[in-house]
């Protein structure tokens, strides 16, 4: 590995910031203000040679979508090998995370719990705000079905595992039902979206993009979303070896995605015209996802967010859907004191 004296570990930061500056058209005021003269200041660390990043993503990961189509990690780690995957849902996601496949990767609540489960081997590393309006429980707008209580008996189609099984839960348990009173239908979200259509199942719980895109297609009811059910929390996580070999790239991926939310909330026309250019989906159904979708700054979890996903994995264990107790902060990647401030500044 090559070594730095202080002038050149000093001039190759000034670099890495220029980038990122020229990637999201912002100045270096900043960075220039912080290495005023006179002002005491550490050596930056060189980034760790990285050889590889393998990301797994969904639609619905706007921050890693943009990311991608910007082209800002292969400008933020010249010289290795990025690579994305596109997953239908996030428990294939992990599974792909887990059997050594990708390094990094983006879920909601519901599959890092069953991973964990199942004893797969992975980190949480960051988590966005909750959503709770970016899934919901559908029925066709000729239903019978009126309130959660109507689904006593009913078929409900889902991704198992996802983030939709646990608003699943969390809606039978508000109706006053059992889960054995429900008929869960387990499918990946376009095979769950045929069975809804076609009436083969009375309800489909969902989250966004797909959500959106049913309800502008066929008008469905909304029998009820997250609010007062879910908080839809988004997280990311990384395999083991990632995170204790490439501690300084993991906080330049989750900076970056910071950044990308920035843009995101700034300058949406052209998030949804990049979306849509990088989904294929219409501009209206990815403007409908992303006005539900709050701003979404990344950071490590904090205590209040591990104690929520303590929650959905416990309602997971006493309904039997997952086969042992597991215990969330065993698995939450602690940055050091400066590390975690570096990554929580405003």
């Amino acid at each position: 590995m090559n070594t730095f004296t202080p002038l050149q570990l000093r001039r190759r930061f000034l670099a890495i910031a220029g980038t990122t500056a020229a990637v999201w058209g912002l100045g270096l005021g900043r960075a220039s203000a912080q290495s005023a003269p006179g002002k005491a200041e550490k050596a930056a660390e060189p980034l760790q040679q990285l050889q590889q990043l393998r990301i797994g993503y969904q639609k619905s990961a706007v921050n890693l979508v943009i990311l991608k189509q910007q082209g800002v990690l292969e400008k933020r780690f010249p010289g290795a090998k990025i690579t994305w995957a596109e997953f239908p849902a996030g428990p294939q996601l992990l599974e792909a995370l887990s059997a050594g496949s990708l390094e990094f990767g983006l879920t909601g609540d519901s599959p890092p719990v069953f991973a964990q489960a199942a004893g797969k081997e992975l980190l949480y590393v960051g988590a966005e705000p909750p959503k709770p309006d970016s899934s919901a429980i559908l029925v066709l707008g000729d239903s019978p079905i009126k309130a959660l209580a109507d689904l006593r008996g009913k078929k409900i189609v889902l991704q198992k595992g996802s983030s939709a099984h646990y608003l699943l839960v969390r809606a039978v348990e508000k109706a006053g039902l059992k889960w054995t009173d429900i008929q869960p239908i387990y499918l990946a979200p376009a095979d769950a979206r045929a069975a809804f259509e076609r009436k083969s199942v009375d309800a489909w719980a969902i989250w966004d993009p797909f959500y959106a895109a049913v309800e502008l297609d066929t008008k469905p009811r909304v029998l009820a979303n997250g609010r007062d059910l879910s908080s839809n929390n988004s997280f990311y996580l990384a395999s083991r070896p990632f995170v204790t070999q490439q501690t300084q790239a993991l906080t330049v991926l989750l900076e970056e995605l910071t950044r990308a939310d920035t843009f995101a909330q700034t300058r949406r026309k052209d998030t949804i015209k990049l979306m849509s250019d990088f989904s294929g989906l219409d501009a209206g159904i990815v403007s409908l996802f992303i006005q539900r979708r709050p701003p979404s700054p990344v950071s490590p979890l904090s205590a209040t967010t591990v104690a929520d996903q303590q929650r959905v994995a416990d309602a997971f264990f006493k309904l039997g859907l997952i086969p042992r107790p597991v215990k969330v902060a065993e698995i939450v990647w602690q940055p050091d004191a400066a590390r975690l401030a570096q990554l929580t500044r405003k």
